[in-house]
């Protein structure tokens, strides 16, 4: 292609694998560095035994961003892997013999506030109304956007707009003021915590994350969530990408000219654009010379992350009965844990947590009889990390699952795998450890999060979720398409 340029992408996670495929697509020398020995980031795989485990994101929310994304190029989701909707869609457990499954039918969710709670049918009929207006106004008005200037929202109808979308109250003020139920609440709070703050620190504006949940629905592709993955570097390595694995970047260095050298433990790269979906601030305070930094240590000390996580990888000899593929345990008071991460930051007394059973729902991924058993806890991030307390946390949830589901599981269990704060630092670099990026709080949302463009080097963008439009596998996948088109945009004057 007549001008065809050479582009560094650094870091092979969602926004990475995007941004690199539609450089690539538009007729651009793309070389996509990846640190680990797979691509996919933080989803990335792990087989033992005949189990395969998805060692981050396991909840397939919002679909038509993937859709929209294999549309670009011509291709269905279908093309690569089978999706199906679960349902229910998650449990939830509030102690022993008290459970709540969320359904994927309608009116069966209207049915089921209505038995808890008189009148909460149509008041949740009339909340997810509201929530529609907001998903649909977020993800064709806001998502799209770079976020450079405030300007990019000087527009009648995003201004009109903000003002039906709660951006100043809290999704925690627009769910309480209708429901009183405390089941009911936090099972309407409960998706904003993959946005990384609390629901009363949240603007109100994601509550489009409850249309994303109960009506679009929760859905698991056939193979694991990795199977995205695989699809994503298919379509980044058919558009001419060249990926290179277990190749870490060391240095962005610049100069006077228009090139920029990329430096790796491997190879250095002479390139007219670099694009970072590594964690932003170790870009900012690692890669490059400080002159070229976006931002200082200080800006990132400062900065709401989103929690780590202590995550365990389980290998179980037996199938269990009384659980489902998705369970949430809110049977500890949830403001306490908020508190241990958000406000004071400790290893929590009596954490919420989750556990996922995929084999549940894909039996392909455990040995027959045998079940892939995954937990997580939400942590604060920075804290002190060892074996010791990983190992106390480990039981902690083991006595407390057995307790409510009445699956004995602790003389079952054929192998354990833990991964917590120090891992998120040596795989990916990751601030504190955090697992999700940066909280979305009101401060930190739209041109309030850190730029995507480098205000020292011209041909610099950044991507992932500690840029817009924010934490999750969809929003890094827009991430990358954004920030590509921002390259793009360089590209073309340059």
């Amino acid at each position: 292609m007549k001008n065809s340029k050479k582009i560094v992408v650094i870091g092979a996670g969602f926004a990475g694998l995007a941004a690199a495929a539609k450089l690539a697509q538009a007729g651009h020398e793309v070389h996509l560095i990846e640190k680990n020995d797979q691509t996919g980031g933080r989803a990335r795989i792990w087989k033992n035994e005949g189990f395969t485990f998805d060692m981050g994101p396991s909840w397939y929310w919002m679909p038509e961003v993937f859709d929209n994304f294999f549309k670009e190029f011509g291709k269905n989701t279908a093309d690569f892997y089978e999706l199906k909707r679960l349902d229910p869609s998650y449990r939830i457990y509030f102690g022993e013999n008290d459970a709540l499954d969320v359904p994927a039918n309608f009116q069966s969710l209207l049915d089921l506030f209505e038995s808890i709670e008189k009148g909460s049918g149509k008041k949740l009929e009339k909340f997810l109304n509201v929530a529609a207006f907001k998903y649909k106004t977020g993800m064709n008005d806001f998502v799209w956007k770079p976020s450079d200037s405030i300007t990019e929202f000087f527009d009648v109808r995003i201004l009109k707009s903000i003002f039906n979308i709660n951006l100043f109250g809290s999704v925690s003020n627009e769910v309480r003021a209708l429901f009183k139920n405390e089941k009911l609440i936090q099972l309407l709070e409960f998706p904003v915590l993959f946005l990384g703050a609390t629901p009363q620190n949240t603007p109100g504006l994601y509550s489009l994350m409850n249309y994303a949940d109960l009506v679009l629905g929760t859905w698991f592709p056939k193979g694991g969530m990795h199977e995205i993955v695989k699809a994503m570097t298919q379509v980044a390595t058919e558009q001419g990408v060249i990926i290179h694995l277990n190749e870490e970047i060391i240095h962005i260095e610049t100069n006077k000219s228009k090139a920029t050298k990329v430096i790796s433990n491997k190879a250095e790269y002479i390139v007219d654009a670099v694009v970072s979906g590594a964690d932003y601030a170790h870009t900012d305070l690692k890669l490059l010379d400080k002159k070229d930094a976006n931002y200082t240590a200080e800006y990132w000390d400062k900065k709401t992350f989103s929690p780590s996580s202590l995550l365990f990888y389980i290998g179980l000899n037996k199938k269990l009965k009384n659980v489902i593929h998705h369970n949430l345990f809110f049977d500890a008071p949830f403001d306490e844990h908020a508190y241990e991460i958000y406000t004071k930051p400790n290893w929590p007394k009596k954490p919420l947590f989750y556990a996922s059973v995929a084999s549940i729902s894909d039996p392909n991924c455990a040995p027959e009889n045998g079940e892939n058993l995954f937990f997580l806890i939400p942590l604060a991030p920075g804290l002190e990390d060892s074996d010791a307390m990983r190992e106390k946390y480990f039981q902690m949830m083991v006595n407390r699952f057995e307790k409510i589901t009445g699956e004995k599981i602790a003389d079952n269990i054929l192998f354990k795998r833990s991964y917590a704060m120090n891992d998120f630092v040596k795989d990916y670099h990751s601030h504190k450890g955090n697992a999700y990026g940066l909280a979305n709080t009101l401060l930190q949302t739209a041109f309030l999060k850190p730029k995507m463009r480098s205000a020292k080097l011209k041909n610099l963008f950044y991507t992932g979720q500690l840029t817009v439009p924010g934490p999750g596998v969809p929003p890094s996948i827009i991430s990358g398409q954004v920030a590509a088109k921002e390259a793009l945009k360089y590209l073309d004057r340059a």
